[in-house]
């Protein structure tokens, strides 16, 4: 017996439409690489994104074609999210912190057949252009000129997207958008999002105990566009209504705290360094900035130290540690507490938001080690495993990567992970990054976080360097704060409070900065080309 509902498909267009019908009035503001603010409405932003869809299909886009965007976050990215998948194409979002090299590849295989790009970032499309051959480039400018070779977004939008539009036919399995992998471990490699998984994961971020997005909100995207869709925060906060404030290339604390206190956000995102540069703003001048209270702050991209949750509700802003992957869309996991919670003392509560949370509903997750599915212990680590209706089943061009997938169809992330009795999950580090030091395991990334809750500590990042006699042994590299010299043994005291002495680094490196990739995670293939052999140790310890 089957059930009697309509089968509607789950696709994009409702999103806009309702978007139009009942928020025309909404605002949403983007900041210009000038510092000026453009403010337009969700009506605005309904009739320009047909018009892109509209001037796409006279210009012969066909189903699945892909079009990159080379663009900061602002509104015409938005519109760029909407217009291309409605006219039947692919967003392609393009990583604008890719070497050109890399960017170049990406580009190529992915097959982008236009390009649209932000008039600033036309010096980085001149370091690709002689490596690409897209049929056309179209260029946002802020009122400044096309150049040669060159077709200008806004004119595109009125000589080619007037007159009536009419949505295509489209399937919920067809390709909305597209974002490659940030290429840590090999070639980048594209995911590939339907209009289904994409709706699906909008709607789920709207519930009250994942993100709780409401029509009430004003919702600030640090977390970049061109990154696994700004995290669908554009896409959830459309279906929502939410008021939108875009920061454009200004990503500085100081300018995103105007932005914060002068359109009254009470939710942003953004990965776990912009929040570190936050928060020493708001420690340095605390009187200056007066933010809605309990401000939703979502953190992901890298594991949050429990002491920066600590320190953020102090000034009653409230953190939620977050896990996905660009594999998932990117929502995995969320960090709410349940409601037996409320008994507990204060530091258990820390201890449990430090974690990264729970599946989101509809995503199942499972640690896996060589005996089998780990026990949910909390103590137990395997590689972390993720299935969905929003986990990729496969890359573009699957012929060329199939290991990441196990053969009862389950998404092997790379992650190492305990999950305890009550199911939260806990990243213990990375597949690579793990440290087996005499036969048994370290995990880099609680020693990071630990080293970070010490007052002398800005950043830390912890390696696995060879022992002869150990096989393996953490190397920890530093970066002090301002003002500060910490010394190794005063670190490694502060650690020995917290674990077991042959989990204690052996070598202390402090550094000025720490490398990072494009998605702002600490780059530690070039922490251990650089520190590998003693020999080379700038700083004895």
């Amino acid at each position: 017996m089957l059930g009697a509902v309509m089968d509607r498909p789950l696709t994009l267009p409702h999103f806009l439409e309702r978007a139009g019908e009942l928020f025309g009035g909404v605002p949403i503001v983007s900041r210009r690489p000038d510092r000026s603010l453009h403010r337009t409405t969700y009506a605005d932003f309904y009739r320009r994104s047909r018009r892109l869809a509209k001037a796409l299909q006279m210009l012969g886009l066909e189903r699945g074609d892909r079009v990159g965007t080379l663009m900061w976050n602002h509104a015409v990215h938005l519109e760029c999210y909407f217009g291309i998948p409605l006219a039947g194409g692919v967003v392609h979002t393009l990583n604008l912190r890719l070497d050109p090299r890399e960017l170049a590849y990406v580009v190529n295989h992915a097959e982008d057949r236009f390009l649209i790009v932000d008039d600033v970032l036309l010096p980085l499309l001149a370091a690709i252009r002689d490596r690409v051959s897209p049929e056309k480039v179209f260029v946002a400018t802020a009122g400044g000129e096309v150049p040669e070779g060159c077709l200008g977004y806004e004119e595109l939008l009125e000589e080619q997207g007037g007159g009536d539009f009419d949505y295509p036919d489209l399937s919920e399995h067809d390709a909305v958008g597209m974002c490659y992998t940030s290429g840590t471990t090999g070639r980048p490699k594209g995911v590939v999002y339907s209009h289904r998984s994409l709706v699906l994961h909008s709607i789920v971020e709207c519930l009250p105990d994942v993100l709780g997005l409401s029509q009430q909100d004003t919702v600030l995207p640090v977390v970049p566009m061109f990154h696994a869709n700004a995290w669908g925060l554009p896409y959830a906060a459309t279906l929502a209504g939410c008021r939108q404030v875009y920061p454009g290339p200004h990503l500085d604390a100081v300018s995103l705290l105007e932005l914060m206190q002068d359109e009254r956000v009470t939710f942003s995102a953004g990965v776990p360094t912009i929040w570190m540069g936050i928060l020493e703003e708001l420690k340095a001048h605390p009187d200056r900035w007066k933010l809605e209270p309990a401000m939703r702050m979502v953190v992901g991209g890298s594991a949050v130290p429990e002491q920066m949750i600590r320190e953020f509700d102090r000034f009653d802003l409230n953190v939620l540690h977050a896990w996905g992957m660009t594999e998932l869309s990117p929502l995995g996991t969320l960090c709410r507490l349940k409601q037996d919670h409320a008994g507990l003392d204060p530091d258990s509560r820390y201890a449990l938001r430090a974690k990264q949370g729970l599946p989101a509903p509809l995503v199942e997750i499972r640690t896996v080690h060589e005996e089998g599915v780990a026990p949910r212990d909390g103590r137990t680590m395997g590689e972390l495993q993720a299935r969905g209706p929003w986990v990729a089943s496969a890359y573009h061009r699957p012929e060329e990567e199939t290991s990441s997938w196990t053969e009862d169809g389950w998404f092997r992330t790379g992650d190492v992970a305990t999950i305890d009795q009550e199911g939260y999950l806990q990243i213990t580090d990375r597949t690579k990054d793990l440290i087996k030091s005499g036969g048994e395991w370290i995990s880099s990334v609680d020693l990071e976080n630990a080293l970070m809750a010490h007052p002398d500590v800005a950043e830390a990042a912890v390696i696995a360097v060879a022992d002869p006699k150990w096989q393996e042994r953490p190397l920890a590299v530093v970066v002090a704060r301002p003002g500060s010299r910490p010394e190794a043994d005063q670190l490694r005291s502060f650690l020995a409070e917290r674990f077991s002495r042959w989990w204690l680094p052996d070598r202390f490196e402090f550094v000025q900065e720490l490398p990072r990739t494009s998605t702002g995670k600490f780059k530690k293939s070039e922490l251990r080309e650089q520190f590998s052999d003693p020999r080379r140790s700038r700083t004895k310890s």
